[in-house]
């Protein structure tokens, strides 16, 4: 699929990988709307790109049945283009100190994480089986945002590790599902990224998790994972799997 002049509808696209992939895909010339729970930042990217931005939260069914509907009417067409990059890194001990549990941060994590993803996942299907199939046979495509984390979880990752394995194990059912009406799913695994999640991050401890990764040595750029996302569009064959971009890193126990 051709990127230029497409409608693409980018989740937490106000900052980090989604930010980037919003800029990404304005400059080849995409309709992109930013959704993002943080307004203010999406509105900014947005006059930066021209875009429009919709303050949604993702877990919310009518939210985000609402950022579609602004899509369309904005643009005149639903997206055939939509990439999940909202989520949260929330991190926690299965049983903490003094027996302390954490059900709380599982319950928030997946809501964000994996009830987001399939719901926007949901309401973008739907849509673009509605539109006229492009020369290709295509009628879309939907890239959902897994992590290593997903195969490498970590002490105190159990939460966001099963959001992220539960997207990237969803990715292949649902290819298959919608390959009747032309519409791919791709997922992509990020390693360790330079994105606000990682700048939070005391810089010692930066530099250690840095010196676990093998070539480059560095945190991936949200560019990168742009670049990626623009291949995964334009390459019709790329259907039904997840890839990890991550420099050959593999995560340590902790």
């Amino acid at each position: 699929m051709h990127i230029k002049d497409q409608v693409a509808l980018v989740t937490g696209g106000g900052s980090g990988l989604g930010e980037a992939t919003a800029r990404h895909l304005a400059a080849q010339g995409a309709k992109v709307v930013i959704v993002d729970f943080n307004i203010e930042r999406a509105e900014e990217v947005a006059s930066e790109i021209g875009a429009l931005a919709v303050k949604t939260d993702v877990s919310d069914e009518a939210a985000v049945c609402a950022a579609f509907d602004a899509a369309a009417k904005r643009f005149g067409s639903a997206p055939r283009i939509v990439i999940n990059c909202a989520g949260i890194g929330m991190a926690a001990r299965i049983v903490g100190r003094e027996g302390k549990l954490s059900f709380d941060v599982f319950e928030r994590t997946l809501k964000v994480n994996l009830f987001g993803t399939y719901n926007v996942m949901s309401h973008g299907a739907r849509r673009m089986a509605e539109l006229d199939a492009l020369d290709t046979q295509e009628r879309g495509v939907i890239i959902n945002t897994a992590s290593v984390a997903f195969e490498d979880g970590q002490l105190g990752q159990a939460a966001y590790a099963a959001s992220k394995g539960a997207i990237a194990s969803m990715c292949l059912p649902a290819a298959r599902e919608f390959a009747q009406s032309g519409i791919r799913v791709m997922a992509i695994a990020p390693g360790l990224f330079h994105t606000p999640m990682m700048e939070g991050l005391p810089e010692e401890i930066a530099q250690k998790i840095t010196a676990n990764i093998p070539f480059p040595p560095r945190l991936g750029t949200p560019h990168e994972y742009a670049l990626l996302a623009e291949q995964i569009i334009t390459n019709t064959f790329l259907n039904g799997t997840t890839i990890r971009l991550d420099g050959a890193v593999r995560l340590p126990p902790r």
